[in-house]
């Protein structure tokens, strides 16, 4: 994960455009969140297709090609305007 150090609760920890911590709480559980239910899903996904008999690596290197190509639909935000838009 670049950018991104894991935390021993195996999550992020969750930096600004600047690389200071976000330090806000919600933003903290949204970000956590999100991320939990996307491990989730990406695991159902990955047992779902190796019992159905397709390779683990082909599956996993399906998946990271398309988290590669996502791109945010809005640009960075910068530091005093991160507020503004929640």
């Amino acid at each position: 994960m670049s950018g991104f150090t894991l935390g021993e609760n195996g999550l992020p920890r969750w930096k600004t455009t600047t690389g200071a911590t976000v330090s806000c709480t919600e933003k903290v559980r949204v970000l956590d969140d999100n991320f939990k239910e996307l491990r989730e899903l990406a695991q159902e996904a990955l047992d779902d297709a190796v019992l159905m008999g397709c390779p683990a690596k082909d599956v996993l290197d399906t998946m990271i090609s398309m988290l590669s190509g996502l791109q945010s639909q809005y640009p960075d935000q910068s530091e005093g305007k991160e507020n503004e838009k929640l």
